[in-house]
């Protein structure tokens, strides 16, 4: 018996698929990004779905949004300020919860989309789509989550007389850095989550360490020397950084930040990207 062949061009629109597994390989790229745009509203949806499993789509899921970065921020408030005896600025509480609500919108894109894949066996093993729309779904989800906290923290900008200008402008630059590289995180964590189910429950420890090392708990220009060497080495270094100054010390981001966030989110997208699309057809047999 023959074995129709299909076209690329065809290959989300079929009526029968076969999934074979590979070792390497990339789809044709322009008729996957083509029905990837296709089928956005899918994501779309998805997040819709998972918003409101989770009840954050009514008024006090989106104020427990807020209410626990808030928290948080106050916790380590209370550890740097109070009980480490470290003299801070005025504004290190606007730059603390600054820094955690962008921070747990990175770090909530890469766990949800860790589990994007596996989560979604059954709509992968009967719907053919391209599978990056599942942790595309994730990400678009934790920057819905990440919203409503920038409200929060417009009201916290006009109580602690933050400076408001010209600078803010780069406001829209820092949030696309940040967003390639939790989409970035999200294609590679859900991809390696196929494999190795337990890499979720690894990451919460891996993301408390990594707040330890960037400039949430203390600004970028004061770190500590013993830090120095290794700070471009934090992928959250520049973004960090750059978001502090914009939102907090009222100038424009230093180049040298930009320029590093920007790399390491350039770098981690198309890395994730090239590894997921790589190893998504064996998504069905593996699952």
């Amino acid at each position: 018996m023959n074995t129709p062949v299909i076209s690329p061009e065809d290959e989300y629109l079929g009526e029968h698929h076969i999934y074979e597994p590979h070792i390497t390989g990339l789809p044709q790229m322009r008729p996957y990004f083509r029905e990837l745009w296709a089928r956005k509203s899918f994501a779309i949806e998805l997040s819709h779905t998972e918003m409101h499993a989770a009840n954050t789509d009514t008024f006090f899921g989106q104020a427990w949004l807020v209410i626990n970065p808030l928290l948080l921020a106050s916790v380590y408030f209370v550890l740097v300020e109070i009980i480490g005896g470290r003299s801070q600025p005025p504004t290190f509480f606007a730059h603390l919860t600054s820094g955690l609500f962008l921070f747990y919108f990175i770090s909530g894109a890469m766990i949800q989309g860790a589990s994007s894949v596996v989560s979604g066996g059954r709509l992968i093993m009967n719907t053919s789509f391209p599978k990056a729309l599942l942790p595309i779904s994730a990400t678009y989800t934790a920057f819905r989550r990440f919203l409503p906290t920038m409200i929060v923290f417009g009201v916290l900008d006009l109580v602690a007389r933050l400076p408001i200008g010209l600078q803010l402008l780069w406001v829209p630059v820092i949030l696309a850095e940040a967003v390639c590289y939790g989409l970035g995180l999200a294609l590679i964590f859900a991809t390696a989550q196929v494999y190795f189910r337990d890499t979720k429950s690894f990451l919460p420890y891996a993301v408390r360490i990594w707040l330890y090392l960037t400039p949430i708990l203390w600004f970028a220009d004061k770190a500590p020397k013993r830090l120095l060497p290794f700070l471009p080495l934090n992928p959250l270094y520049g973004i960090m950084g750059a978001w502090s100054e914009v939102l907090i010390q009222g100038k424009a981001p230093a180049h040298r930040l930009i320029l590093i966030g920007g790399a390491w989110s350039l770098v981690t997208l198309v890395l994730g990207g090239l590894f997921f699309m790589s190893r998504e057809r064996e998504f069905a047999v593996r699952i």
